[in-house]
């Protein structure tokens, strides 16, 4: 049965939204919410969309149209608001990262799902694209042993214009909260404690600083290195950045989203003091019916048909985004930071 979605935000990243909706047999939407006149008759012109279904405010489209679900694509200073109306009227939400824009505006989410009982779900599609779900599935497979140590290599140059380039720490917010999600999620672990520096190159667009280098130690006894970059001028990374995971019996990387293993080999007779590192395999990607945007939606669907309940509620995805702030702290400290989530 198709169930009905209100969105909220219909511009920007709007878009990757309305087409994933528009082109799923699961939803449909009842209304849009887009404070833009000129936002509005924009999509209405490239999406076809109905224009008597695009209200001013949430409350508008809540009294006017049937609503199972509230898709939120708001900027992240707005993500309470909108996710915390629509709990308190009993409509799922369905809320773009990060879960929001400070750590005590995430927890009052969090504290209203509780109180309501109502899901709230936060989008993070970088766990569901076939090179992450390749490398979790290999990591899963414990077929090189445990793992020691995780190098993590993020560089991009992207020009947004908009909030992403008058933010205090744009990379670690808006972006990296994508990578260090899938630490969680890659080392099924939670962090105890970071230590991080940030800094802004002098040819950055971006106001607040757009480059970062963090260490993570993790519950398990995994230490992650994260380098990354948002004003990067070129040898760009992929979206998903670069991984290399160090484990007892060789080495897991992704590069270039294409997943490779290399098991030890015999010690070599010039150096015997050394391992040579042999047998580099190509992993095969794993198929998916749905992924990124479309996957979470359909995950939103079965949570709303058949009570599952997703892996990114906004009750663990405050442990994702209480990273971010934990490296904040560090960054503004110089100190080493114990773990918010931990």
């Amino acid at each position: 049965m198709t169930k009905q979605v209100i969105q909220v935000g219909i511009g920007g990243m709007g878009n990757t939204w309305l087409r994933t909706v528009l082109g799923s047999p699961e939803f449909e939407h009842s209304a849009f919410v887009e404070i833009s006149d000129g936002i509005a008759q924009r999509q209405v012109q490239t999406y076809g969309l109905d224009p008597s279904k695009i209200f001013k405010t949430l409350d508008e489209a809540l009294a006017a149209v049937p609503a199972d679900g509230v898709i939120n694509v708001t900027p992240p200073q707005f993500h309470k608001e909108i996710s915390i109306k629509a709990l308190e009227a009993g409509i799922p939400v369905l809320s773009e990262k990060p879960l929001a824009d400070t750590l005590e505006s995430a927890k009052d989410i969090v504290r209203k799902a509780d109180e309501t009982g109502v899901l709230h779900m936060v989008t993070q599609n970088y766990r569901y694209s076939v090179p992450a779900q390749t490398l979790k599935s290999t990591i899963d497979s414990k077929a090189l042993g445990e793992i020691g140590a995780l190098t993590v290599g993020f560089f991009k140059g992207p020009r947004f214009g908009g909030f992403r380039e008058e933010m205090d720490y744009p990379l670690i917010i808006d972006m990296s909260i994508h990578h260090l999600d899938m630490m969680r999620y890659f080392l099924d672990s939670d962090p105890v404690w970071v230590y991080g520096r940030s800094w802004n190159p002098a040819w950055s667009w971006y106001r607040g600083d757009a480059s970062a280098a963090v260490v993570i130690g993790f519950a398990n006894g995994v230490v992650v290195s994260y380098n990354g970059s948002w004003c990067s001028t070129g040898m760009e990374t992929t979206w998903n950045g670069n991984w290399r995971v160090e484990c007892e019996k060789g080495i897991i990387s992704l590069e270039d989203d294409q997943v490779h293993t290399q098991l030890v080999g015999m010690r070599g007779s010039v150096y015997p003091f050394l391992t040579a590192a042999t047998h580099t395999v190509i992993v095969p990607p794993v198929q998916m019916e749905h992924v990124a945007q479309a996957y979470l939606l359909h995950e939103f669907y079965q949570a709303l048909t058949e009570g599952r309940r997703p892996a990114t509620t906004c009750q663990d995805n405050i442990k994702s985004l209480s990273l971010v702030f934990d490296v904040i702290r560090s960054f503004e400290s110089g100190e080493v930071i114990h773990c918010q989530s931990s």
